[in-house]
């Protein structure tokens, strides 16, 4: 496995040298999306708010980012920030060795239910898992079904659909999901108590968004190298994309200080869209499970 650190470092050699980068790389152009879907990007900060965050060295005031790379000019930084800030990334979890991803027929039939226990909030709760997998399927080649007739007998015991969406209580997260490989009884999303009414900007389609990300193979963004020590996991991940603290796959400072900058709502970045698709691939015009 190639980290995606060292991969970097060639990039951040030219900052310092000639401060500027002119590189190129392979992005999503946000003007070529459904424009009836999220916008991409919209939660990231802006580069005026991101260098006021950047700590600079003592007498000489060059930029230091990630704790101990020199950036030596402003323009450099920006350079810095558009390539690494303002685009998302992915990595993926893996198995045995190998990327940990459903089949070419499976990711056509991600089917669910949604468990009518969630009572007064079902509704919300339905109408949010459409909207969190819309923002996949309608960027990458999966495609998610809700069996409504399943779910009056929606638990972990219910082999009719892939997995199950349902409530819990008293539990220390927000809300919890699976990868792909995982047996029945743990293809679950639960949703505590405490995903519903949190504070603007973050909604429960933001929350299942993520949630969706990890049940489509992704790990948190927030476990590599790049970011907060503290909130390393493990090394059983590849890289698909550079790192990048705003992916909708990162903690945002909202729940944990795992150096996130997306202040806004959990939504897919240009580059959560490319990794995705180098792993699942472009959508098709038309939905197979489309009415």
């Amino acid at each position: 496995m190639t980290n995606s650190y060292f991969t970097r470092i060639p990039l951040l050699g030219v900052l310092l040298v000639g401060g500027t980068l002119s590189g190129s790389g392979c992005t999503a152009d946000a003007s070529a999306t459904n424009p009836e879907t999220e916008n991409v990007g919209s939660t990231q900060i802006t580069f005026e708010r991101f260098e006021s965050t950047v700590q600079r060295e003592s007498g000489t005031g060059i930029y230091i980012v990630e704790g101990d790379i020199p950036v030596l000019t402003r323009e450099a930084l920006k350079a810095y920030f558009d390539e690494y800030v303002s685009q998302g990334a992915l990595i993926v979890n893996r198995v045995n060795g190998a990327d940990g991803r459903w089949n070419d027929t499976q990711k056509l039939d991600l089917s669910y239910c949604v468990s009518t226990t969630f009572g007064t909030k079902y509704e919300t709760v339905v109408a949010s898992m459409a909207a969190a997998a819309s923002s996949w399927s309608s960027h990458v080649r999966v495609s998610f079904r809700h069996i409504a007739g399943q779910d009056r007998a929606c638990n972990e015991t219910n082999t009719k659909v892939l997995f199950d969406v349902s409530p819990v209580t008293g539990q220390p997260y927000s809300a919890r999901a699976f990868f792909p490989g995982d047996t029945r009884k743990d293809r679950r999303i639960l949703l505590n108590t405490t995903a519903f009414g949190k504070p603007p900007p973050q909604t429960l389609s933001g929350t299942l968004r993520h949630e969706l990300g990890h049940v489509l193979g992704f790990r948190h963004e927030h476990t590599r190298p790049e970011a907060k020590d503290t909130c390393f996991e493990d090394n059983n991940w590849r890289a698909l994309t550079p790192y990048d603290s705003a992916s909708v796959m990162h903690y945002t400072p909202y729940d944990k200080d795992c150096g996130g900058t997306n202040h806004g709502d959990y939504n897919l970045t240009a580059r959560d869209i490319e990794g995705a698709v180098l792993l699942y691939g472009a959508p098709h015009s038309v939905d197979p499970h489309a009415e």
